[in-house]
């Protein structure tokens, strides 16, 4: 049986009727929709510095793919710091790490979760040199691997200014999200994250602003359209 998820983090299951929700079904459709010469497969959603919402963003929109009735895999390539074990529920003994180190197989590591659809290749245990592990062939032959098993393949990494990882990971996407937070990230680190990934000629194809509050947009949307009362 799967094992239950954390849905503290996973809005898009514990109310998928919220605004919240609608918000991520329509950043599914937003890629499906934008992209359609070039199917976007292999996305990673990336941001400037941590806990701008990253992880959250990851999962919550590939749940709202999984609904949609995609086959989708979260694959966490955040060999530092990783969390989607915890955010779906599970353990991180073995992963990505032991794939890429030819231990097992990726199939040996993949995990069912508590959502339809969804598959989980969680980090595995942390490594001691990271960057050198995800720039490995392996992983490049994983990707590739991963893309004709999966409709889409959603991948967290860690922070773009924190060290190179996202950086690495990029080069092997479709597109990437970045991910910023209102009142809280500083636009110089967003322009200097986004320059970043740019300059390894990653396709940033988005960005999702998190934590704003629904009050400066009411307002905000007040004042553009002037509506009278």
């Amino acid at each position: 049986m799967p094992q239950s998820t954390n849905e503290s983090n996973l809005i898009t299951l514990l109310n998928p009727k919220s605004p919240i929700s609608e918000a991520y079904r329509k950043l599914r459709t937003n890629i499906q929709f934008s992209f359609l010469d070039t199917p976007m497969k292999v996305l990673m959603v990336a941001s400037a510095q941590v806990d701008e919402g990253k992880t959250t963003t990851i999962s919550n929109l590939a749940v709202a793919y999984a609904q949609e009735g995609k086959k989708v895999l979260l694959l966490d390539a955040d060999l530092r710091k990783p969390s989607l074990h915890h955010v779906l529920a599970q353990n991180n003994r073995n992963g990505l790490t032991n794939i890429l180190t030819d231990q097992i197989k990726w199939q040996e590591a993949l995990k069912t979760t508590g959502v339809d659809n969804l598959s989980l290749i969680v980090s595995g245990p942390i490594p001691p040199n990271p960057s050198e592990m995800l720039g490995n062939h392996r992983m490049n032959t994983l990707i590739k691997d991963l893309k004709e098993h999966f409709d889409i393949v959603l991948i967290d990494t860690p922070p773009v200014l924190a060290v190179t990882d996202s950086l690495i990971v990029s080069s092997l996407c479709d597109g990437v999200i970045m991910v910023v937070a209102a009142g809280k990230a500083e636009k110089e680190m967003v322009k200097k994250a986004k320059a970043s990934l740019e300059h390894v000629n990653a396709r940033i194809i988005g960005a999702v602003l998190n934590n704003l509050n629904r009050k400066d947009v009411k307002s905000s949307f007040k004042n553009v359209y002037g509506t009278a009362e």
